[in-house]
């Protein structure tokens, strides 16, 4: 259910990025469905003890509701948000839907480099583990020898296993940092340089983070507090710490720097945020003081 929200969501950005008196509804719909997806992927997210995008979750609805509000007046501020994730989106389409065959197997070679990448961090660090796939049934290792046709995406030591999915080769990251950039209007040059600072950094700082994550966890560095980190799920607490919070807080202070960079590289993407800025406050300003 979630793959077919995200896809809507995809369908009403890229409907936004045709010409035509259509793009604000198309760019509503696209908002819709993402605040929808994030909904829906909650069950999975209080598994993981993750409260993070929960919180997010909670801050789409007032963020849905101001953004259609100024979409219909046609406001371009809310225009170039809707363009930001258009662009985002299609950075991310031929990777991350597996309905359509070519995107599937595009995701998988994704997978599969990142996977070999970490592998080799992991050879360079001393730290041994073994390669292997997940049964997609019981989410556990399976032994390479009855893999078969599963894609070897799962990393194990000490019967901790770890399994490298989209989500952790950095390409939703990257989509969302590059569609920022394309927010507004650029050069050339500025189009090339905001790919160098984003794409390398975000890719090679991602693999020294499954790397982290997965020696922290197979070697039990944080168990610690199991009644806040723990779900029920023996050594679960070191991947907790390592993946939810550690690794979860480095990636937002380095997203920051990272538009900090783009905002030095493209003084009017500063502007657009400040704009964004005002925009958001002045209405959550607004709402407070009629509450008043």
């Amino acid at each position: 259910m979630i793959e077919y929200l995200v896809l809507l969501s995809c369908a009403g950005f890229l409907a936004f990025l045709i010409p035509g008196r259509h793009r604000r509804y198309a760019a509503i719909l696209g908002w819709v469905f993402i605040v929808l997806t994030l909904f829906a992927s909650l069950p999975e997210y209080f598994r993981e003890n993750n409260f993070m995008y929960p919180l997010v979750a909670a801050m789409s609805v007032p963020f849905l509701a101001i953004t259609v509000k100024y979409l219909l007046n046609n406001d371009e501020r809310a225009m170039h948000l809707s363009r930001a994730a258009a662009v985002a989106f299609l950075i991310y389409a031929p990777f991350g839907f597996s309905q359509v065959p070519l995107f599937a197997w595009l995701g998988d070679q994704l997978i599969s480099l990142v996977v070999s990448q970490v592998l080799w961090i992991l050879d360079v660090l001393n730290f041994t583990v073994s390669l292997t796939c997940m049964n997609p049934v019981t989410e556990r290792a399976l032994d390479p020898s009855a893999c078969a046709e599963l894609l070897r995406d799962t990393i194990t030591r000490n019967g901790y296993s770890v399994q490298i999915i989209l989500g952790c080769t950095g390409i939703q990251s990257i989509a969302i940092l590059l569609g920022v950039a394309a927010a507004v209007p650029t050069t050339l040059r500025q189009k090339l340089y905001a790919f160098l600072i984003v794409a390398p950094t975000i890719y090679i700082l991602n693999l020294m983070r499954n790397a982290f994550v997965i020696m922290a966890y197979t070697d039990q560095w944080f168990p610690y507090w199991p009644e806040v980190a723990g779900n029920g799920e023996m050594g679960y607490e070191s991947f907790f710490w390592a993946h939810n919070v550690i690794a979860e807080l480095l990636a937002l202070v380095i997203l920051v720097m990272i538009a900090y960079w783009l905002f030095t590289l493209i003084p009017s993407l500063g502007k657009f945020a400040d704009d964004l800025y005002q925009m958001y406050t002045g209405e959550f300003r607004k709402a407070f003081c009629k509450s008043k």
